[in-house]
Order: C-alpha cells, then sequence, then structure tokens
C-alpha cells in the first residue's frame, strides 16, 4: 500500500480526493494496512494533505489481520494460510485500519480489546461439527475474536472535551461452511462492542461516544445473523441517524448487492446536526469536481455524522 500510494496509484488519489471533498475532523478508514512505523499511513496522510486536508494526528494499534497463528484455524489442513491468520490476511497488517484527527488523541487513555480469545468472551457462541468444536479445541483455544481490531480511543475535542471512540472492524460473514464460523464470528465481534459500552469488557466510556466501523453486516439483507446488528442499532444508548439513507457499499458484481454494512453511531447524549453517505454519482455536482477513477476506486462509501460538542 505504502509503494502505491508513493507512485500517487489512482485509488489511492481517489481516497485523498473523497476524503478532502467531505473533510471530517475525525476519520476512521478501514482497509489501510499497517506497519510499525505508520509509513503506509503517513504516505496517505501526506497525500490527502496534497489534495486540501491535512491531520496533525494520527492512530493505529498492532492489528490481527494477517498475525500468524501457526495453527489450522479454518480446517482446510493447513496452518499457514490468509484464513489462519488471527484475522484474514496475506501478510501481517494486510488490511488494517487508522485513525486520522485534526484534535489530539489522548493515547494514555486508549483501550485495546484486540487479545481478547473469543472463547473468553461472555456468552461467546462457538463453532462446533457433530457436538465437536471446529476446526478443534487446539484452534478455539488459540483463536481471537477480533478479526482486525476492536479499539476505544480517546480525542480531546474543541474547549477540551473529550469525545470516545469505539471503533472496530469485523470480519465477513460468509466464506465458511454449515459449521458457520464466520457468521458466529461477526455476530460476536459486534456483541463485544456494546460490551465495550457497557463497561461489561474494559473500562466504560464517560461521556459521550461514537460506534463507528465496518460490521459487514446488513440489518436486513445479505447473509450473516442479522440479529446482531439490528440490537446493535437498537441499542438505547446510542442513535442511529442514517436509518434509511441507503447502503453503504457496491457489492452488485455478482452478489449480493448494494448493502449497508458501514456505521457511525453516536451516543444518544449527543447532538447530531447533520448525516450521510457519501459517494459521488455520474451526473452530479459532485462528480464533476473529483476524478472518474475516483468514482470507481472503492466499493465503500464514507459515512459521515456532524455532532455538536
Amino acid at each position: 500500500m505504502a509503494r502505491d500510494i508513493l507512485r500517487r496509484d489512482p485509488q489511492a488519489i481517489a481516497v485523498a480526493q473523497v476524503v478532502a471533498h467531505v473533510a471530517p475532523d475525525i476519520l476512521m478508514l478501514q482497509g489501510v494496512d499497517y506497519d510499525h512505523n505508520l509509513h503506509g499511513a503517513m504516505a496517505l496522510r501526506d497525500l490527502m494533505s496534497e489534495h486540501g486536508i491535512f491531520y496533525p494526528h494520527a492512530f493505529a494499534l498492532p492489528t490481527n489481520a494477517g498475525a500468524a497463528s501457526g495453527i489450522d484455524l479454518d480446517g482446510d489442513g493447513r496452518t499457514y494460510g490468509p484464513r489462519d491468520a488471527q484475522g484474514y490476511g496475506r501478510f501481517y497488517g494486510d488490511g488494517a485500519m487508522v485513525l486520522f484527527s485534526r484534535w489530539p488523541i489522548a493515547t494514555e487513555g486508549v483501550q485495546d480489546f484486540s487479545a481478547l480469545l473469543w472463547r473468553d468472551l461472555p456468552g461467546a457462541t462457538l463453532p462446533e461439527v457433530d457436538n465437536r468444536p471446529f476446526p478443534s479445541a487446539m484452534a478455539l483455544e488459540a483463536q481471537r475474536l477480533s478479526s482486525v481490531g476492536h479499539w476505544s480511543v480517546p480525542v480531546t475535542g474543541p474547549d477540551g472535551k473529550m469525545l470516545n471512540l469505539l471503533t472496530f472492524a469485523a470480519g465477513p460473514p460468509v466464506f465458511d461452511g454449515p459449521e458457520d464460523r464466520n457468521g458466529l464470528r461477526n455476530a460476536d465481534e459486534l456483541r463485544l462492542v456494546s460490551m465495550m459500552m457497557a463497561g461489561e469488557i474494559g473500562k466504560a466510556p464517560e461521556g459521550a461516544f461514537v460506534v463507528l466501523g465496518n460490521a459487514n453486516l446488513d440489518p436486513d439483507r445479505g447473509e450473516g445473523r442479522q440479529e446482531a446488528i439490528r440490537a446493535l442499532l437498537s441499542d438505547r444508548r446510542l442513535q442511529d441517524p442514517h436509518a434509511g439513507m441507503g447502503p453503504t457499499v457496491d457489492w452488485t458484481d455478482p452478489i449480493p448487492g448494494n448493502l449497508r454494512v458501514d456505521y457511525v453511531l453516536p451516543s444518544a447524549d449527543l447532538a447530531v446536526f447533520d448525516a450521510g453517505v457519501f459517494w459521488p454519482r455520474k451526473g452530479t455536482e459532485e462528480h464533476a469536481t473529483l476524478s472518474h477513477k475516483g468514482t470507481d476506486a472503492s466499493r465503500h462509501r464514507l459515512v459521515w455524522v456532524d455532532l455538536d460538542l
């Protein structure tokens, strides 16, 4: 990724253009490769700066994506495939997440739940085949819950007010068998978010907070256990300013279609000025201001919300 950004790959330029157009104060990006010194993230930040928006603060943690386990985690008889990593990845850091902010990040207050073992989540539903652990007891003893990561990150907003970000990237509930390993894991990843809010795991956020991330799950369509995302959306501690706004991703080629899988959910005590799902469509003024390559560079759209802190 760092190489492609430095070469000014059209997809990277498109990301920078879209972000600069919407100009959020806080930006959480998914699918961004992680490296120890954040060289890739810094290259992307520089590119976004060239297009008119600069983020003085950037943050990322080590990821489960591509973290080798040395164990057969998917039951295919191999131990070093991309699905045998703690989270799917062809290499360590493949498709992780990074936070950019115009406001200071209070790193001393960060909580990282990425190392939580799946079996240690209260009420975890683990995959079985014929009443035996799938793919093995050894695999479930080592399997972490987070496909990429679950973080609680406090940001110091205007006038010193703190805003807590509960961010995550869940694995897709597909690409498995009748044991529904990925579907069960996806649902428990969303339950972990609820437990983070409640302080049932870690310290509950103090004051206002926002849940944001890729749930890889639509509440009504597509595969997966929709009840998991419905439970999160109906949580009284949250509000859903994007209800009824339509899909956030284009997966029409070939299936399953346009779905809502990306979410920004402010806590109920926050005042929402406006919200939207941005992607420049052909024939619109926004499309005219962005490159044509930019309009086709990602399947995911930018989900945004304006808050009064």
